[in-house]
């Protein structure tokens, strides 16, 4: 059996397609662990979130922000944007099915062998791994509850842009999520900033440094596996993993087999308007 950890799909599921069999990917023995974002933007939205929920427990995925607007655009709480080419999902036969599947979906994932830890964007420099998972499992409650509609309508904001434990309600629930599926860089002081998209090595960050480069109090003991900065080009280190290697956007999609570390990478058309 091997573990595979892909980056953002994005809805190009033919690329996905031909990367899995590039891998040899066998459903009936392997695992595929996807970083989020499955839709938006790329043709075949729909498809791929019929391939990532019929694989069942072969396939781990966590929410990525596009995951979320999705779900708050399908219950009449934000526009569906028409560059993300998601109208094939609403007007699917079985898409209360898939949106039901889709909130149900982990903002944090473990491997339960493989010391590796899964978020869209990535953990907090200002969390411990205890207190990740604490805020997310506070947050897929909520999703999952009778109040996820309330949740999905109030989610959207960059404030607030700081963790403390005394933070509580929409205000703790919004950090949550902004820091698992938003995050890029932090200010010096651990702060997030929700605005800049660039590369780190671009002159125009300023103060800014990537989250995953930020001291922490306490190591999270776990290597960190992401998507959301396609910028960063598949940025390694021995701390994190970033798999978003731009393929929406006519770069690659990138592969990665945990056990052996080989990477499979398929060169992709511009998708992305």
């Amino acid at each position: 059996m091997s573990t595979y950890l892909v980056g953002d799909i994005q809805g190009c599921f033919d690329d996905l397609c031909d990367l899995l069999e590039q891998a040899e990917f066998n459903p009936q023995q392997d695992e595929l662990w996807l970083s989020g974002d499955l839709v938006a933007r790329g043709p075949k939205s729909l498809e791929t979130l019929r391939f990532v929920k019929e694989l069942g427990d072969r396939a781990t995925t966590v929410l990525g922000n596009h995951d979320l607007h999705l779900l708050a655009a399908a219950n009449g709480l934000a526009k569906a944007k028409s560059r993300d080419k998601v109208q094939p999902i609403l007007d699917a036969p079985d898409r209360d099915e898939l949106l039901e599947w889709l909130r149900r979906q982990p903002l944090l994932a473990e491997h339960p062998q493989h010391p590796f830890a899964m978020a869209h964007a990535g953990i907090s420099p200002q969390w411990d791994l205890t207190t990740a998972r604490q805020q997310a499992k506070e947050v897929e409650a909520c999703l999952q509850s009778d109040d996820y509609l309330w949740l999905l309508e109030n989610m959207y904001g960059n404030g607030p842009d700081y963790w403390t434990p005394v933070l509580s309600g929409i205000e703790q629930y919004r950090y949550t999520i902004n820091a698992f599926t938003r995050m890029r860089f932090c200010y010096p002081d651990g702060r997030l900033d929700m605005d800049c998209k660039l590369s780190p090595e671009h002159p125009e960050t300023g103060p800014l440094q990537p989250w995953f480069e930020l001291p922490r109090q306490q190591p999270l003991g776990k290597k960190v596996i992401f998507g959301h900065w396609a910028a960063l080009m598949g940025h390694e280190d021995q701390h994190v993993i970033g798999l978003d290697t731009g393929c929406v956007w006519g770069n690659s999609m990138t592969l990665l087999r945990w056990e052996d570390g080989a990477r499979f990478v398929k060169p992709c058309p511009v998708h992305a308007e």
